[in-house]
This record gives structure tokens, sequence and C-alpha cells, in this order.
């Protein structure tokens, strides 16, 4: 004998989302936004991310369909936990030993993991007001505190006290979205006078002048960290690296996912790493394209700060900002307008080819 069993689904209501146990603070925070992705990308000219626009050196291509196989056998193995030849890469390449050297899934991560390590809830970090908004997101999800500081016309820290008690002070040089860099002498003085970590936030510092890896040799409470996104043209990849005292490193191992990084990022960063003449190459034609096309914009009456990443801040004469973005985005030009009231008066615009940036400067020219 056989019985049918007809089980009845009969659904549920589930009450209102304030209903969910969210800790308050995620529940109430706005989060990141980050900058426009358009669907269709090749019919734009994109200016708007700080992405390279160089494609990364054929020897990551090499890398990662090398690391494939035939048939892609290898991913079915979990990567190297610690990414280890990473480390002896980036140590060799910056003279430090691998114990001074953690590898993230973009800087991103790393910075993330400073604030859990660093600053429990309730306690203070600090950075720069307008510098990388992300910086607070992170914050408010760990529940830290934040304090921000100004800047003065000569670009220093605006009332910095002698004695900055937060445990972290991020400082991220060259700036985004202004563009300048802080001097190195300015950088050591900041970390005398912080009682906690600084963070020295390098994503831009490869298209500038000079770096600030000494000082953590010199400087127990400094950390830089850098990204293969911008110079190495690796923002697909999500690559990242931290520099820091071994002590400091070993904690952010502690906190890290345990597979951060996935074996063909791992391959793709080694690659990229190793081909320096490449990248010399790439950034050395942004630094040039750079310098001409800033000097075209102040030939415009546009006001521009002097830029050491791969993007400048531009400030139209009548200082509508919206204005310019709207006729270029209507002929399909992206560049990033920043809400922030403090900016919304210009414009970041990222440094494409020398082709990009002359087309750029006809619509600047077109809009008036």
């Amino acid at each position: 004998m056989f019985f049918i069993l007809i089980i009845l689904f009969i659904p549920v209501k589930i009450k209102g989302f304030d209903m969910i146990p969210l800790r308050p603070n995620i529940a109430s925070m706005a989060g990141y936004v980050p900058g426009f992705q358009p669907a269709d990308e090749a019919a734009y000219i994109k200016l708007n991310t700080n992405e390279n626009p160089y494609p990364p050196s054929p020897e990551v291509v090499k890398a990662i369909l090398a690391e494939l196989g035939s048939n892609g056998a290898s991913l079915r193995k979990y990567p190297s936990a610690s990414s280890q030849r990473l480390r002896d890469t980036v140590g060799e390449l910056y003279g430090f030993l691998p114990s001074w050297v953690i590898m993230a899934n973009g800087s991103d991560e790393v910075l993330n993991n400073l604030i859990r390590a660093f600053a429990g809830e309730g306690e203070e970090i600090g950075f720069i007001h307008p510098s990388y908004s992300y910086y607070a997101t992170l914050a408010e999800i760990q529940g830290a505190l934040v304090k921000t500081f100004g800047l003065s016309p000569d670009y220093r820290i605006a009332d910095f006290p002698d004695r900055y008690e937060g445990k972290l002070f991020f400082l991220t040089t060259p700036n985004s979205p202004l563009g300048f860099a802080f001097p190195l002498a300015y950088i050591e003085e900041l970390a005398k006078r912080c009682a906690g970590m600084l963070v020295v936030d390098e994503a831009y510092a490869d298209f500038g002048d000079e770096d600030a890896l000494e000082l953590v040799r010199r400087q127990a409470n400094v950390v830089v960290t850098r990204t293969l996104s911008k110079s190495y043209s690796l923002a697909g990849m999500r690559l990242g690296f931290a520099i820091a005292r071994p002590e400091v490193i070993a904690a952010l191992d502690k906190i890290r996912d345990h597979y951060n990084l996935d074996r063909l990022a791992q391959v793709a960063c080694v690659a990229a790493l190793q081909d320096q003449a490449y990248f010399r190459e790439c950034t050395g034609k942004i630094r040039e394209t750079r310098k001409w096309f800033a000097a075209e914009l102040v030939k415009l009456g546009y006001n521009v700060i002097p830029s050491k990443g791969n993007f400048v801040f531009a400030t139209p004469p009548d200082r509508d900002g919206k204005r310019v973005y709207d006729g270029l985005f209507s002929r399909k030009i992206l560049v990033r307008l920043l809400s922030d009231p403090l900016l919304k008066h210009g414009l970041r615009i990222s440094i494409g080819t020398r082709e990009d940036m002359t087309k750029t400067l006809a619509a600047i020219k077109e809009i008036g």
C-alpha cells in the first residue's frame, strides 16, 4: 500500500526589518558609495575611478594562463594561505624581510584589519577631511569613533595636537581627491606626535616623487599601505599589501581571512611586481600626460592643485563643478563629482591615455 503525503507550504509573514537583530551602528549606517560603473563601459571615456588606462604587464597574462594550464585543474586546490611568494617578492623589491610584509585583498582589506586590530568599539581613529571617505565607513562598522582634521592653506593638517591620542591616524599621501603629497619630514613629525599608529596610505605613491617606506624602519608606529590597482593596472584582481614592523604584521595575520588571495591573483601579483620596466613605462606616461593636461586646464582658467597621483582635482572658473560634470557626462566622458560640500565646486579627473585626455580637453572647451 502506498501513501501519498501532501505537504502544504503555508507562507509565513515575516515581521518588519526592525525585528532583525542588527547592531545599531550597522542598521543606521549609509555605507560607502563607489564611483559609477556603467554597464556599457566601452561607450565611455572612463576617468572617474582612478583606474590605469594601460593594460597590465604582458607577464601577468602569461602567468595567469600558465597557472590555469590546459584545463584549470589548479583551481580545485586552495591557494597559499600565507601568500609567501608574494611577501618574498614585495620584500625583495622594497628592501624588507618578508616578516615585515602582509598581502591583502586590495589595500582596503588591510585598512579594515588595522582598525579591527587597534581600535575597539568606542575608541578613536582620525584622518583628514577631505581624504579617502572609506575610513569613516570602516570605523563605523567597528563601532570606533572618528575625529577628522581639516587642511591649512599650505596643505598641512590644521590644529593637529602636539600629541594625538587616537588609536590610529590615517594619512593619505598623495591625498585623494586633491592630489597633493605631504613631505617626508612632515610625515615623520606626525608619527612622533601620534600616540597610536600612523597609517600612511600610499595608494598613489607610485605616481609621485617620494614615499614613506623608510619611516617604517625609523618609527615603530608607522604602517605603509599600498595597492596594485592603480600603478600596476590590477584593479580587477584586488591586490594590496602593507609594510610594518614584524609584530604589527603578526597581529594582522591573526585576523585576516586565511585564504584572502586566490591563486590567479597571487601569480598575477608576482608577475606584475617583477616587471619593473613595464611599470616604469606606464607610470611615466601617466605622469607626462598629467603634467600636460593640468597645464592645458590652467590655460582655460581652471584652478588645478599640483598632483602626485594619477588624477587631478580641477575647479572651473565659475566654481560650478556640476555644470561641467553634466556637460562631460552628456558627451560620454565620466569624471568624479564628489557630493562633499567642500569639494563639489571641482572635479576629480583620472588621467587616461593622451588620446583620452585630448578628447576630454576638447569637450571641456566646448562646455566653456
